[in-house]
């Protein structure tokens, strides 16, 4: 019985410690885009310091650092797989909604996502 208090706790732990997610939001001259990035298993360290730090030449990128994503979104790649990595993540999409457009089949068919509708 106490072990299976000790791994619960631990499972609780670590589930906590995933419970990250960052806004990024870019500008440039005629674009204006608003992604949230939920981490579902890629470590911490590497989802805040490459995941979240995207490098967009000629675009003015905000990052900010929440708990989960924040409603509002028009669509959201659920699992999504990271290219040629074994990591996963949900991708919250804002802004402009006829972006679902394109945005739905590169999630499903290139990221192995599912395609949800909020």
């Amino acid at each position: 019985m106490r072990w299976m208090g000790w791994s619960l706790l631990l499972m609780l732990a670590s589930g906590q410690a995933l419970a990250q997610a960052c806004v990024v939001h870019s500008q440039a001259e005629r674009l204006d885009v608003k992604v949230c990035q939920q981490n579902r298993n890629i470590p911490e360290k590497l989802f805040s310091d490459g995941f979240c730090q995207p490098t967009l030449a000629g675009q003015k990128v905000e990052v900010q650092y929440v708990d989960q994503c924040p409603a509002g979104a028009f669509g959201v790649c659920s699992n999504a797989q990271v290219a040629n990595m074994p990591y996963r993540q949900d991708i919250h999409y804002y802004g402009v909604a006829t972006d679902a457009a394109y945005l739905q089949p590169y999630c499903e068919a290139q990221s192995q996502g599912k395609w949800l509708k909020p």
